[in-house]
């Protein structure tokens, strides 16, 4: 798979974080964790005014960030095309071609002149930031042959034979893993075109140019020549190194519409040089005319930028700010999405595994229907995955995506269920030997990346947690993707999103830390502790609310999820140990269904006393937070879930637990967020699609509840199975959720995609705790809650 960007300077996306002045609350200036589950040391709080600028990707149009909004933001438009950093190779390439009018003078001069502008002062071409010697040699090689081939800027030949002779020495002792795409089809050939106009570089013979030419004599056996004449092969990409007799009539047939080989320039360069093909020059030129002389390593990359831009948008935790600009990438994506995947460029004739892997993943996760039969076409008769046809290595990041995909897979898709198995086993024995290099980017922490994928599986990744890892490893700016030659793509790696995330990361957390504040205010306050709930357990539950709705304006939601789950581990407690007896549970019910004038609140003991005016206050001050927002009073309503739910609950509370809480707390939710405003009460309580989403969330939640607790019989330690929990049970209901959840089928206009995106993310929370150990469950609370990320 090659890569490329997309987006024109024009229309790259301005994002709004809505930044202000913050003064420390007096007791915020020396916050302390925790007691008792926090392994970290407090740190205080030293917050300033903030004040950003955010600029447009590739441009130097910088704007005052409270001028804009993330959705006035304009993102990508469906007719935008590809600009990345420039191939010196594949400029040769094109520069090589000869006048159609004039022969003996280039066809492209000013691909020849990119050449003499940009050579290194070391006097080779390649990235000059980021070296490889494989870069740097087929770079300099292509380079030196195109200024020979036309006697042009001799001083710049020569300074880069000298550069190919000085790096002679080390060439030997290069790990052969850190080859560039198609290097071992290519640079032989290469060789040869360079010696055939005179150029003396016999010190590439020996061990290494023997070593290569086995890999290329290897490579190509696994793509016969009858093969790849009739069929769009990868080797098309590499086409300028097939040496010998080629059928140019049948391949000209496999040409892109764009009249491209596989979106490499420098390919469709060398078919144009031998087959004067009018489609073929009508690409170059619209290469050489867009860039500037220059031609990118591969060309249009429409695809993998729209994909990658989404993905780290999601990772780095600022997806919110981009969801109007998300919703047109991926819907561009899905036009040109086949039943056998997707290639890196729109309409290639070639697909491979690790675009559609990415691109099932975030299509089926936004409500495309995409079928996982995709992923037969890259399985092998060995029961392995490959990414193209004749691959040689696998990629770790290629069987990380595939990793993702497999784990949103719905009941019954065995395929997905086959290539979890695989890619968990390989990316596990890669991490294990530490064998993290990657043939398609260079990156500053793939090590971590890998592991966190392989440690944290997909259902029990909380999206604060993940934007937290994920800003620590993203190299922004610094990035260098890997094609025929090194590249940069700056609408999927750059700084600006870096600085966005991080701001955005640490403005949540201040609003958390606030939040978090007035909670143990209220667990003082209501001396929770002597009703049986712990500090370190109300933390525990207002990380999963914070990790899981992060933005600072559903604060309401937060608040809702934490008591409302607080409480319940109250009233356990206390149906559990006070009120067991049907008469005592009546008791509470009856009171909490009238009044506290009429009386029957004096029959109950002091804690059914305190619960009760506890659930009460949560109702009217939930009523009151919310009511701006809602322009509406939902303590009626919230009075009605809480007294439906506790008729409910008093038959069916199960071995110390409440079996229905999972859903209960998810719709607490959404009538706080304003999903239920339209909503009667009987229509909740009644409503077939509501019971079915409320029943099997129930049931997962009950039995990773129960999961959890038989931790505390294994020291806190979790029974896993490749990757997941150990329990086939949990999976296939968590499955059932998603594929419920994804399908963006609602049965009324109720049951949208936000109502149910909370029954999941409730799911999820309850997946995390029961999947880690408590010492990783008290990391990720500092991590998430106490621990600012540094600007």
């Amino acid at each position: 798979m090659w890569k490329a960007n997309t987006f024109s300077p024009g229309s790259l996306p301005i994002c709004h974080i809505k930044t202000s002045y913050h003064v420390h609350n007096s007791s915020m200036k020396h916050f302390t964790p925790p007691t008792g589950i926090l392994d970290v040391q407090s740190k205080p709080l030293h917050l300033r005014r903030i004040k950003v600028n955010v600029c447009r990707v590739g441009s130097g149009d910088c704007v005052d960030i409270s001028q804009f909004e993330a959705n006035n933001a304009a993102m990508v438009g469906e007719n935008l095309k590809g600009f990345h950093s420039i191939s010196p190779y594949d400029t040769a390439w094109v520069g090589l071609i000869e006048n159609v009018d004039d022969s003996g003078s280039p066809q492209f001069p000013s691909s020849i002149e990119w050449i003499a502008e940009n050579q290194l002062q070391d006097g080779s071409w390649g990235d000059a930031h980021d070296y490889s010697v494989y870069d740097r040699l087929l770079n300099t090689v292509a380079c030196v042959v195109a200024l020979r081939s036309w006697n042009m800027h001799p001083e710049k030949s020569e300074r880069g034979i000298k550069f190919l002779k000085e790096i002679s020495s080390k060439i030997e002792s290069t790990n052969l893993d850190s080859l560039t795409c198609g290097f071992e089809i290519t640079f032989p050939p290469l060789l040869q075109r360079a010696r055939k106009l005179g150029i003396e570089i016999t010190y590439f013979d020996g061990p290494f140019l023997r070593e290569i030419s086995a890999l290329r004599d290897l490579k190509l056996s696994r793509i016969p020549r009858d093969i790849m004449h009739e069929v769009p092969t990868p080797i098309l990409y590499n086409l300028e190194g097939i040496e010998g007799a080629l059928d140019w009539e049948k391949l000209l047939k496999l040409k892109t519409e764009e009249g491209s080989f596989l979106t490499s320039p420098s390919a469709t360069a060398f078919a144009f040089m031998q087959t004067g093909d009018h489609n073929c020059l009508g690409y170059l030129n619209y290469i050489v005319t867009t860039f500037n002389g220059g031609a990118p390593t591969v060309y249009p990359i429409d695809i993998f930028a729209r994909l990658w831009a989404v993905d780290r948008l999601q990772r780095l935790g600022i997806s919110h700010l981009f969801d109007k600009q998300i919703g047109e990438c991926l819907e561009y994506v899905h036009r040109f999405w086949t039943r056998n995947g997707v290639f890196s460029g729109r309409k290639a004739t070639v697909c491979d595994l690790d675009d559609t892997s990415m691109g099932f993943r975030l299509l089926r996760l936004q409500g495309y229907n995409v079928s996982a039969d995709v992923f037969k076409h890259f399985k092998s008769n060995d029961n392995k995955f490959y990414c193209l046809g004749g691959e040689l290595n696998a990629s770790p990041t290629t069987l990380l995506n595939l990793y993702k995909a497999a784990q949103v897979r719905f009941p019954g898709e065995t395929v997905l269920e086959e290539a979890e198995n695989f890619s968990f086993e390989f990316l596990k024995e890669k991490i294990s030997h530490n064998e993290i290099v990657d043939k398609w980017v260079r990156s500053k922490d793939i090590a971590g990346e890998l592991k966190f994928g392989v440690e944290i599986p997909w259902y029990a990744c909380l999206p604060r947690l993940e934007a937290r890892s994920y800003i620590e490893q993203y190299s922004g700016a610094n990035d260098v993707w890997i094609g025929k030659t090194f590249y940069r793509v700056a609408e999927i790696s750059n700084n600006h999103y870096l600085e966005v995330a991080k701001l955005d990361f640490n403005e949540c957390q201040i609003q958390h830390q606030l939040e978090w504040t007035n909670m143990l205010k209220w667990w003082k306050k209501c001396k929770l502790e002597q009703y049986g709930l712990k500090r370190e357990d109300l933390v525990v539950t207002f990380f999963l609310a914070a990790a899981s709705i992060f933005e600072p304006g559903r604060s309401a939601e937060r608040c809702a999820w934490t008591k409302s789950r607080a409480i319940i581990q109250l009233l356990q407690v206390y149906f559990n140990n006070i009120a067991i007896s049907r008469e005592k549970r009546e008791a509470f019910l009856s009171t909490f269904k009238g009044n506290s004038y009429n009386g029957l609140i004096d029959r109950l003991d002091e804690m059914g006393k305190g619960l009760y005016w506890i659930i009460r206050e949560f109702i009217y001050e939930l009523s009151i937070d919310t009511f701006q927002k809602l322009q509406r009073d939902i303590c009626q309503q919230l009075t009605y879930m809480w007294e439906t739910w506790l008729i409910e609950s008093f038959d069916i509370i199960e071995n110390g637990s409440f079996p229905n809480q999972g859903a209960f707390i998810a719709n607490i939710i959404n009538l706080c967020s304003g999903n239920y405003l339209s909503v009667s009460n009987e229509f909740l309580s009644h409503e077939e699609s509501f019971k079915h989403i409320s029943d099997l969330t129930n049931k997962i939640c009950l039995h990773l509840y129960r999961y959890e607790k038989n931790k505390e019989t294994t020291n806190g330690k979790p029974m896993r199975k490749m990757g997941r929990i150990n329990s086939m049970e949990i999976e296939e209901s968590m499955q059932d959720l998603l594929q419920l959840v994804v399908q963006n089928e609602p049965v009324n206009d109720i049951l949208n995609q936000n109502v149910k995106q909370t029954f999941l993310k409730v799911a999820k929370a309850f997946y995390y705790t029961a999947y880690v150990d408590y010492k990783t469950l008290n990391t990720d609370i500092a991590k998430v809650l106490f621990e600012p990320i540094l600007l």
